[in-house]
């Protein structure tokens, strides 16, 4: 499963940024005496009891934002409670019940998953008798709290860790069974994306016109090929900034968004005959940055299959699309299936890479390996130490690498160990999440890998 993400959510002014840093013991999000300074979403792989889960920080509901972001950070929530696997919905024992707390309460009324409701700012144990107001709220327990006082920051753990969903790496049964692979096909407008979706559902689902802008949502569209179960989410093309004229093209971009956060893998649909746009840039830098498999449709190949060599379209889309250089590339020809079933066949790979778990052992020694050739760099005259490696969620595939600092783990060091993790198991063509944590101090896990980062070595010139 992916790692699980715990949301924070409240009214604006309530402590939640507050929250993520008391709870990350780390500075990590800008925290205020005034509503709306939280915009994005700021998150923090957290580790308890050997458990790890995403921590995630939003924007407060229902703020007006002064820069005329309001949009923006209601997205921003609404994409955090979408992926939710816990909600921590924060109140102010301070202030007490205010009618937007209510408000907040309603909106989380029909999730289906947990929700903690915690009184943040219960600073005395008078503040902390207060708290049994907020039972109103219908969330059930109230949990009181205080990230200045130090108070209960144990309790809200471990309550987080009851509600997780339970880690899967032992269960045979559903690592064996075959899921429904989702595949958002996305590209902007007229690149062939409804006849793509048309050819591989062998039906008319989709109108095709030369008119671009046919489209105007995400159509989820079953289909089965060799025995497998398949599902094509046909979305709207997406436009420039500037050129969105009306509220179908606002929404338009939205749902391929949404559609993509949904998929398992993506096709990214180019047209042969155009040149790369900004717009295609943007969506690829969308794809990469939501850790999704994709492969690069170039589609109409049927138009220049006798003038241009492949090999040129593939260099001209790695000098384009830089940050997804191990993404593949299909040449198809979506009118007459040509190439189709060879793309579906792919994108399944890429779907099993994306859900494959490496062994620890295993991969502690890729990383044995991977150091001892090549140490990383000297950082204020000391070599940093990495101990241990360990795969903690899959779709991505997500790692995370125990060092005795951090921030001394170069970038390009760090794209030096992905590349050895690529290369020698088998995530050649997906993206991976890296991060580096600091090893706790009643770790006793063995330090496997300090020795390799010892062996001296021609200094690393990364």
């Amino acid at each position: 499963m992916p790692v699980p993400q715990v949301v924070i959510i409240g009214r604006p002014n309530v402590g939640k940024s507050s929250l993520l840093n008391w709870l990350a013991g780390l500075r990590l999000a800008i925290v205020e005496d005034r509503p709306g300074v939280t915009r994005d979403r700021v998150d923090y792989l957290m580790s308890h009891e050997e458990r790890f889960f995403d921590l995630v920080d939003t924007g407060g509901m229902g703020n007006h934002d002064e820069d005329n972001l309001t949009q923006h950070v209601e997205d921003q929530i609404q994409i955090a409670i979408g992926s939710a696997s816990i909600i921590l919905f924060i109140v102010d024992a301070r202030a007490g019940i205010v009618p937007f707390d209510e408000e907040v309460a309603q909106k989380l009324r029909n999730l289906d998953v947990p929700i903690i409701c915690i009184a943040n700012k219960a600073d005395t144990k008078k503040l902390e008798d207060q708290t049994t107001d907020f039972y109103r709220l219908g969330r059930g327990q109230v949990l009181p709290v205080s990230t200045t006082q130090n108070r209960n920051r144990a309790r809200l753990l471990n309550m987080i860790l009851e509600r997780l969903p339970p880690p899967d790496e032992d269960n045979e049964t559903a690592a064996d069974a075959e899921p429904e692979m989702k595949v958002a096909v996305v590209g902007r407008r007229n690149v062939g994306k409804s006849t793509f979706s048309n050819t591989v559902a062998q039906a008319e689902r989709m109108i095709v016109s030369e008119v671009p802008g046919t489209t105007r949502d995400s159509v989820d569209i079953r289909f089965e090929l060799d025995g497998k179960a398949f599902v094509t989410i046909d979305t709207p093309g997406i436009r420039r900034p500037s050129s969105r004229k009306s509220s179908l093209d606002f929404f338009g971009t939205h749902r391929a968004q949404r559609s993509i956060r949904r998929a398992d893998v993506v096709f990214l649909f180019l047209d042969a005959t155009q040149r790369i746009s900004k717009v295609d840039k943007q969506l690829c830098d969308y794809i990469s940055q939501q850790y999704k498999p994709c492969v690069l449709v170039v589609n109409k190949w049927d138009l220049l299959a006798k003038t241009m060599p492949t090999e040129k379209w593939v260099r001209y889309l790695h000098d384009n699309f830089r940050t997804m250089r191990y993404a593949p590339i299909a040449f198809i020809t979506g009118q007459t299936g040509k190439n189709v079933k060879a793309l579906l066949n792919h994108g399944q790979m890429l779907f099993k890479q994306s859900r494959l778990r490496i062994p620890t052992g295993q991969l502690n020694r890729l990383l044995r390996n991977a150091i001892r050739n090549s140490p990383p760099p000297m950082y204020k005259n000391r070599r940093p130490k990495i101990y241990y490696g360990t795969q903690v969620g899959i779709q991505p595939p997500t790692l995370v690498l125990f060092c005795n600092d951090p921030q001394a783990i170069s970038k390009p060091y760090q794209r030096y160990l992905l590349g050895a993790v690529r290369d020698q198991l088998n995530f050649e063509e997906v993206p991976i999440k890296l991060y580096l944590r600091k090893r706790q101090q009643n770790d006793s896990r063995d330090e496997i890998l300090e020795e390799a980062a010892q062996v001296p070595q021609e200094e690393n010139k990364t």
